[in-house]
């Protein structure tokens, strides 16, 4: 089977308008607007690396990308983003209290498609999907406490990043290896390539954030130094400073600078040229992707039934969007 094209498929014939429509059609706006699919994708796989039916897990599929989707919501509504996807965010088009609303419908419309499945341990696979929108949720409020903070180490950033972005992708995998009745330790291997895919998928999109081109990122560029997020790209920067450059950065991200938001972005980023801080970024990635490699490696399966795998995490390690 051709898992991409058949995410595709179930993607344009899902639909997920109802009534009332002021509810459901942001729901339909959101879950259409596109994007990787890399979350079903990556359990589909799973799935299917295992000896499963990939059309047996299809609700899981569909569970796992509306949770993500409801996350980006949300998401965007918190960092007032105005963009997803290279199109408004739904608290732009519409207003904030449909982005709340909207979203807390696709929470629960992605436990009733989880509940389609016909599994013998879906209380294992519901535990796992519980588990992983616990992690989501502890990540992002990590991430809104770190704006307060000015002390975060990278230490404590590569843990948010963990909880906000990796137990999701991790999480997919473990619920399509669940439907397979994979054997647990597999199981395991197979949440840590997640883990650490997850990690590396992140760190890029910090550096995608700085050093992508809006066209092709779908989002505007620069808008975590505009919201003086603590990235990476930040932290490694304040680790490698000098006491005058440190004291730059810090003028740069100070909530009393009055620079407009070109003068900010261009400023930070000729200091992270000066520090070379892509190529550590770029770095830590490889370092992920690594580790994500060698779980995937200790999986008791042939090397044929873990190609999509390995082909998929190289794929994300070299994205531009």
């Amino acid at each position: 089977m051709n898992i991409p094209q058949y995410v595709k498929q179930l993607f344009d014939q899902t639909s997920f308008l109802d009534s009332p429509v002021e509810l459901y059609e942001p729901i339909q706006y959101t879950m259409h607007l596109g994007g990787k699919r890399l979350r079903p994708l990556l359990l589909l796989t799973a799935a299917d690396m295992f000896g499963n039916d990939p059309t047996a897990a299809a609700p899981a599929a569909v569970a796992i990308e509306t949770f993500h989707n409801f996350t980006l919501v949300h998401d965007d509504l918190m960092d007032h983003a105005a963009l997803r996807r290279g199109q408004p965010a739904v608290h732009s088009k519409w207003n904030a209290n449909t982005a709340i609303l909207s979203g807390d419908t696709m929470f629960a419309i992605a436990w009733r498609h989880l509940l389609r499945l016909r599994a013998d341990n879906l209380n294992d696979i519901m535990t796992a999907f519980s588990d992983t929108a616990v992690g989501v949720c502890e990540g992002q409020q990590l991430d809104m406490n770190f704006e307060s903070r000015h002390d975060v180490t990278i230490e404590e950033y590569m843990e948010m990043i963990r909880l906000k972005t990796a137990v999701l992708l991790a999480g997919a995998l473990k619920i399509g290896a669940l439907c397979a009745h994979a054997p647990d330790d597999d199981t395991e291997r197979l949440y840590q390539f997640g883990i650490h895919l997850g990690l590396a998928f992140q760190l890029q999109d910090d550096l995608l954030d700085a050093y992508g081109d809006t066209a092709t990122f779908g989002k505007q560029t620069g808008q975590d130094i505009v919201d003086n997020k603590k990235t990476f790209l930040l932290l490694k920067a304040l680790e490698l400073a000098s006491p005058s450059q440190t004291e730059e950065l810090h003028r740069w991200f100070s909530d009393e600078s009055r620079l407009s938001r070109d003068e900010k972005i261009s400023g930070v980023i000729a200091l992270y040229d000066r520090l070379d801080i892509r190529h550590h970024t770029q770095l830590q990635i490889e370092r992920q992707f690594a580790a994500a490699t060698d779980a995937l490696r200790t999986i008791v399966l042939p090397d044929s039934k873990k190609e999509p795998l390995q082909q998929l995490a190289q794929c994300l390690l070299y994205r531009q969007s």
